[in-house]
């Protein structure tokens, strides 16, 4: 089994939470809610994106409210991936969820998730042009505006790259429900 670091999460737990549908779609909400959310908040949101109907009928709002609680919150409150407060019933990502998400997302040959890379390429460029401008030896060598040039082709390098792939998956990779 592999970790991604000390704490992580068992490939086995993250792979058993991820065999669900509802698991996923309320680790993504949880994940881009950036705080503490109802319960209730989750299952309509989970029952909207399950039906594509907005709102969700009642009676699917109602079985996605009572598996959340009865089932699915407390057992990723108990791996980590959330922190579920049964008395107030509000819930929100904790640590763990990264490790899963890490799992939920595409990532590039070398283990990176795409935003990742993207991110790296925007800090080292930002690096780059900025000790061009301050003139550090051998960098100011080569113009600032050049640089800037290279990095933007790069980046249109790798957005290339990225949509060619992401062209190229097949659906049944997909973990969206």
């Amino acid at each position: 089994m592999i970790q991604i670091r000390a704490g992580a999460l068992a490939e086995n737990d993250i792979h058993d939470v991820l065999s669900n549908s509802r698991r996923r779609t309320a680790i993504r909400e949880l994940r881009t809610s950036g705080g503490w959310i109802t319960v209730r908040e989750l299952s309509e949101a989970i029952a909207t994106d399950e039906t594509g109907q907005s709102p969700a009928p009642r009676c699917t709002r109602e079985s996605v409210y009572a598996s959340l609680h009865q089932t699915h919150l407390p057992r990723l409150h108990d791996l980590g991936v959330v922190e579920y407060d049964r008395t107030t019933k509000r819930v929100r990502a904790c640590s763990g969820a990264r490790d899963v998400g890490r799992y939920m997302t595409v990532v590039t040959g070398y283990g990176l998730t795409w935003a990742e890379l993207y991110q790296a390429l925007g800090v080292v460029t930002l690096l780059v042009v900025l000790a061009a401008l301050l003139e550090v030896p051998v960098i100011a060598a080569v113009d600032p505006i050049l640089w800037t040039s290279l990095a933007l082709a790069t980046f249109a390098g790798v957005t290339v790259i990225h949509l060619w792939k992401a062209a190229r998956l097949p659906l049944s990779r997909s973990l969206r429900p």
